[in-house]
């Protein structure tokens, strides 16, 4: 097996501001993988409260490349359980390339992952489009921009309801709320009902990734259900999630790729949680492996293509929050090769 990789920085459409980053462009680490002649592709993007920067990934991949010289590839599974033990404290590295892995499976079956796992897309969820942290007006300007029937808003300032009633104001189409870990327990409850009335769906990651108890109570008082993103990292967050949260938000770069997250989905449904795939800014590879989950998850957020400016290949399209695939196999994205 061969490896090659590449470093991207992509430019935003609009500077991305959340509550505790802001970013002009969005940088990411590609691989392409060559077995036998067939090549598959994976993406993990930089972020930086995370950090792990892509310098890091290179560093790593670098210094284990020889692990590859002679690696068989026989199942997706297998090859995970193989890089998780070479790269144990690399979960964005092992999502890279662990996405590779199955977009190398499906090109070598000829179908389209979502095919070989048997499911059927017709009732797939709609994706939101994120709506960043900017001047009122400026966020008015955005959502004007892109007519969409959900938006995930982001919030975490001292005018939140003030931005959330301006926005109203311009459409009734549905609003997701993404704190970012941004409010406490208090400002939380008393900001989430005053939501209620806005048609806000839900809101995503409102208090500090390890605030617990906060969350308990919260989550026994909330109108609008909860869901984890910071608090729910890999597959043993699952568990402490349930309780405190009515769903979760799965992020393939952070659990460490597709192979991981099919087991967190499984345990969710297991645990009754509510099931969201969320974006962190993927270009068309990663946004590719989302879309062939989408008939596992009740919500998604896959708008990373949306809010680029260029692009790392060529994949599904958007329809007004339908996701359109090409039925190419694997992840169905087309890549140039590196």
């Amino acid at each position: 097996m061969q490896v090659k990789y590449k470093v991207t920085r992509l430019p935003f459409k609009h500077t991305f501001t959340i509550s505790k980053d802001s970013r002009t462009h969005q940088k990411a680490f590609l691989v392409e993988l060559d077995f036998m002649g067939m090549k598959g592709y994976g993406e993990a993007p930089e972020i930086s409260y995370y950090y792990t920067p892509t310098e890091k990934m290179e560093a790593d991949l670098l210094n284990n490349m020889h692990f590859f010289d002679r690696a068989s590839f026989n199942t997706p599974e297998r090859f995970w359980h193989y890089l998780h033990h070479i790269f144990p404290d690399n979960s964005f590295l092992v999502c890279a390339l662990d996405m590779a892995g199955w977009d190398l499976y499906g090109k070598s079956q000829k179908k389209p992952l979502y095919k070989l796992w048997n499911l059927s897309t017709e009732n797939n969820p709609l994706t939101d489009i994120t709506i960043g942290i900017d001047t009122i007006d400026k966020m008015v300007a955005k959502l004007k921009e892109t007519p969409w029937p959900i938006y995930k808003i982001k919030l975490g300032t001292d005018r939140d309801i003030e931005i959330l009633e301006a926005l109203r104001k311009h459409t009734d189409s549905i609003f997701r709320i993404d704190a970012n870990a941004a409010w406490k327990a208090d400002e939380a409850l008393e900001k989430i009902k005053a939501m209620k009335d806005l048609n806000v769906e839900l809101v995503e990651q409102p208090l500090a990734k390890d605030d617990w108890e906060g969350m308990k109570k919260l989550y026994a008082e909330s109108p609008i259900p909860l869901f984890a993103d910071e608090s729910c990292v890999g597959e043993s967050d699952v568990y402490k999630c349930a309780k405190h949260f009515h769903g979760i938000n799965i992020k393939l770069t952070k659990c460490g790729g597709i192979t991981p997250a099919l087991r967190m989905i499984k345990m969710a449904r297991q645990l009754g949680l509510k099931l969201m795939m969320g974006s962190m800014n993927e270009a068309s590879i990663g946004t590719g492996a989302v879309a062939q989950m989408l008939p596992l998850l009740d919500y998604v957020d896959m708008d990373g293509p949306l809010l680029l400016a260029e692009d790392n290949g060529k994949g599904v399209s958007f329809d007004y929050g339908k996701i359109i695939y090409n039925d190419l196999p694997g992840l169905g994205v087309e890549v140039e090769p590196f």
